[in-house]
């Protein structure tokens, strides 16, 4: 092995405000806007409760351009992403994709993470917004004495996200994107795994992901054709009721799909098997990877775990909330909203182990109201799947 090389795209300062390549056709299209992770990025449309149906009921479409792209070329990728990720990367096939994490060596967790194996000796890891700059570092550090290069693309990269039951036949139906000679057809493409298509004279990278708890896809496209591809997209998914969406619907339907926020169900201070993702590391792979020996050792006895929690009634819990069993707290909201799909208050949780069973009855202090809530498994919501 070699000592890896490492480049990094130029971008505008990183204390400046933040815009998407699609902001024009956002504020034209009439969004709202509210800062994430230093980027000015469309919260709704007009409104959130609409745009959360229409990605149960149709389709809904999200500009995540500000989520990271991270490009791990050479022949020790495999190797490298196994060592540096708590999940086995190796075994990926081509054009596969896998949820993973980013662990510290005591296991915490600085990101959750998908990587794509896009082609031989090629991966693309896609961060958050957020910790974009820890996962560019800490790839990075970790990829000394591999042969590989960790190329930080995120500036050249816009990312549009299809949701909803209508995505396959919306993506079908657009104008001049067409699925590439030899690779998947969308109708074939199980969740995911990805495939190449042609827009216009360039390329998109489409894969079968998501973030909302329904079919769909995130459509990988160069700066330079992303504007062409939203509309072309919004054109095609009109007579299937497809709309604009923002991030207040997207954060609504990640939560009732049971997904973690980072920041909020996920952190340096969380271990995996504390957020119920203790099969997301895998210790069966060969050789050590960064953050083992505390993984394997597990969280202390006494630390929390993440559970979901419903109520009756309108009055939601949200994040920082506590939770209550009789007069002892016992925990704390992580996430929380009026379920717009299931009517009812939906939330999750970190609390004592010795009450995070299913059925367990606690208390939610909503501003110095006690609110009843239940335990129950993860996630609320579970698509039908055809």
């Amino acid at each position: 092995m070699t000592d890896s090389a490492v480049t990094d795209s130029a971008g505008p300062d990183p204390a400046a405000e933040r815009y998407s390549p699609l902001h024009a056709l956002h504020v034209d299209g009439g969004a709202s806007f509210t800062d994430f992770a230093g980027w000015q990025m469309p919260v709704s449309y007009g409104s959130d409760l609409a745009e959360h149906h229409a990605v149960r009921n149709a389709a809904g479409m999200f500009d995540i351009s500000h989520m990271a792209e991270i490009s791990v070329t050479g022949p020790d990728a495999a190797a490298f992403l196994d060592y540096a990720l708590a999940g086995r990367m190796s075994t990926l096939q081509l054009m596969q994709a896998k949820y993973s994490l980013l662990l510290d060596e005591s296991a915490g967790i600085l990101d959750d993470l998908i990587v794509y194996n896009n082609a031989p000796g090629e991966y693309l890891v896609v961060a958050n917004a957020g910790n974009h700059d820890v996962a560019v570092a800490e790839l990075t550090a970790r990829a000394a004495g591999f042969d590989v290069t960790v190329t930080d693309v995120s500036d050249a990269t816009s990312l549009i996200a299809v949701q909803g039951p209508r995505a396959r036949e919306i993506l079908e139906a657009t104008d001049s994107l067409s699925v590439l000679e030899g690779q998947q057809p969308l109708s074939d493409l199980k969740y995911y795994w990805s495939t190449g298509a042609a827009f216009g004279s360039g390329t998109v990278f489409i894969a079968r992901t998501g973030y909302t708890g329904e079919d769909g896809f995130e459509l990988y496209v160069d700066n330079a054709d992303a504007a062409s591809l939203w509309r072309a997209l919004l054109a095609a998914g009109e007579p299937f009721g497809l709309i604009p969406a923002g991030l207040a619907s997207r954060d609504t339907l990640r939560l009732e799909a049971g997904m973690p926020l980072y920041g909020h169900e996920l952190s340096r201070d969380i271990l995996p098997a504390q957020a119920g993702l203790g099969r997301v590391v895998h210790f069966t792979k060969e050789g050590d990877f960064v953050g083992r020996a505390a993984a394997e050792a597990g969280p202390a006895e006494d630390a929390r775990v993440l559970v979901g929690l419903t109520a009756e009634g309108r009055r939601a819990a949200r994040a920082g909330y506590l939770v209550f069993h009789g007069d002892k707290e016992v925990g704390a909201i992580t996430s929380g909203a009026l379920s717009p799909t299931l009517g009812y208050p939906i939330a999750m949780a970190y609390v004592d182990r010795d009450v995070s069973e299913a059925g367990t009855t606690l208390d939610l202090d909503v501003r110095g109201t006690r609110i009843p809530a239940t335990v129950v498994s993860l996630p609320f919501y579970t698509r039908e799947k055809n």
